[in-house]
């Protein structure tokens, strides 16, 4: 085989080569899930985030790097090996409160690629930016708190500001991550003796808690209770007034009627009032009849006729046409 031929099979190697380079590195694939940077001779010089087929110059001129657009998480102070199990890293997770109190603080972050470009090349390590930042912002957090908060209701008040001062960390940094959310899974006192004795005083809180609303309970019963008698009390009160008050308007209208029959004849009203204050003063009094001399006059058995019972109205009435 002569040179010249063989130089021609080398130049047509090389050039299928250079159509089967060209040809699979002209075309690439972005789904609906990714994202991704069309890097031109090294430098950043397009963001793709439409999915479908896209084309591009060959390698080397151009290259593609894919990136995902879901949501990562970060576990913070843990692991989970293959087997499926939690691994915890105490030296990771282990913080001092406000108040000198030694806790365990787990947390997960939750973040995404938000500017693909930024997050290849503005850092070597993104992710591990991410981690120290994230224990640096619960660490302060952490530090500036109390045990109680810590451990009882002040977790969500935490979770809140170590979001807050993360995505501040992480827009200084500017490499392209954004925070979606911080939360807590689990803050405990490092020693069992520690844990039992903070775990009884959250129980006497509780039952102070509890024995307080007790308490409020009972007085506002007490209160309505007293609320009522007062209502009752008033209403009876008003009752008696209007009583009292009809009652002296009647009064009024018998004296005035008496005062008109006692100026038609003054005498005999005179007469008839005395004989009433006196059936009313002396109720059980004798009734003698005497004449001017002051001996008693044998008129009628009118002692008699008092202490005898009435005969019925129907004998009266029969007596009385006899």
């Amino acid at each position: 085989m002569s040179t010249r031929r063989i130089l021609i099979t080398i130049g047509m190697a090389i050039a299928g080569l250079l159509l089967i380079l060209v040809a699979f590195t002209t075309w690439y694939t972005v789904d609906e899930s990714e994202q991704a940077v069309v890097i031109t001779f090294g430098k950043a010089d397009t963001t793709v985030t439409d999915s479908g087929l896209h084309f591009k110059l060959p390698w080397p001129i151009q290259q593609t790097e894919i990136l995902s657009k879901e949501t990562f998480s970060l576990q913070f102070g843990y692991k989970q090996d293959k087997s499926g199990e939690l691994v915890s890293y105490d030296k990771e997770t282990k913080m001092i409160t406000g108040d000198e109190y030694i806790v365990l603080t787990d947390l997960i972050v939750q973040w995404k690629i938000a500017e693909p470009q930024k997050y290849l090349f503005n850092s070597q390590n993104p992710k591990e930016i991410l981690a120290d930042a994230t224990s640096a912002s619960i660490r302060s957090v952490i530090g500036s708190s109390t045990i109680d908060a810590a451990l009882t209701d002040g977790k969500a008040e935490i979770e809140a500001q170590t979001r807050e001062l993360l995505a501040s960390l992480i827009g200084k940094y500017d490499i392209g991550i954004a925070i979606q959310g911080v939360k807590l899974q689990d803050v405990e006192l490092p020693n069992a003796e520690v844990r039992a004795a903070f775990t009884a005083v959250t129980d006497a809180r509780e039952t102070k808690a509890t024995k307080i609303n007790e308490a409020k309970k009972y007085v506002n019963k007490k209160k309505n209770e007293a609320i009522g008698e007062r209502d009752a009390i008033k209403s009876r009160a008003l009752g008696q007034k209007t009583a009292r008050i009809e009652q002296a308007r009647g009064d009024v209208a018998l004296f005035t009627n008496l005062h008109a029959e006692y100026a038609k004849n003054k005498a005999i009203t005179r007469q008839r009032l005395i004989i009433e204050t006196l059936e009313q003063v002396l109720p059980k009094a004798k009734i003698y009849i005497m004449n001017d001399n002051g001996e008693t006059v044998k008129y009628l058995p009118l002692q008699q006729l008092e202490n005898q019972t009435p005969p019925p109205e129907s004998s009266t009435t029969e007596g009385g046409d006899n």
